[in-house]
């Protein structure tokens, strides 16, 4: 009978979780997902997208995860007295009713220690994950584009 009722159990839990991972991400469209194709020998790349939150919260992007790269991080650029500097971010704000657009030059992920070369048609799979433990799965196409490139970056203090 105990063992009965432990699976019965057990079952019942594992139904009901997906009812728990509900949140924010519920709420999260993302459009024009990328990825921008590195240079032969390079090991790491940017992600793009817009991600708009349709909800009546606001909400915060504070992680990010594509098993094609062994460090996945949130990053944004500063001028830092006329020199672009590259700096990881603890959250990217993602308004109630608004958006959070991930650009070159602006807020970003960044592909760190990538395990192969990206050529261009691949898709990455990036799991984004929000403030309240919600998550969703985003996949960007690898492209050449070089729309937004910025300035040269001073990438000294970066850990990786």
């Amino acid at each position: 009978m105990n063992k009965h009722f432990a699976l019965t159990l057990l079952l019942a839990t594992s139904f009901a979780t997906p009812v728990f991972a509900a949140g924010a991400a519920d709420q999260i469209s993302v459009f024009d997902p990328y990825v921008r194709m590195a240079p032969p020998g390079a090991k790491t790349t940017g992600a793009f997208m817009v991600i708009k939150n349709a909800g009546d919260k606001d909400t915060q992007l504070v992680s990010a995860n594509a098993q094609a790269a062994n460090v996945t991080e949130l990053h944004n650029h500063i001028n830092d007295n006329g020199v672009m500097r590259m700096r990881q971010v603890k959250e990217i704000a993602v308004p109630a009713k608004g958006e959070a657009v991930l650009k070159p030059g602006g807020y970003h992920v960044m592909l760190i220690d990538m395990k192969a070369p990206l050529k261009e048609g691949d898709h990455v799979v990036i799991k984004l994950g929000f403030g309240d433990g919600s998550s969703k799965e985003v996949h960007a196409s690898v492209t050449k584009s070089n729309i937004g490139m910025s300035a040269p970056m001073d990438h000294s203090n970066m850990k990786h």
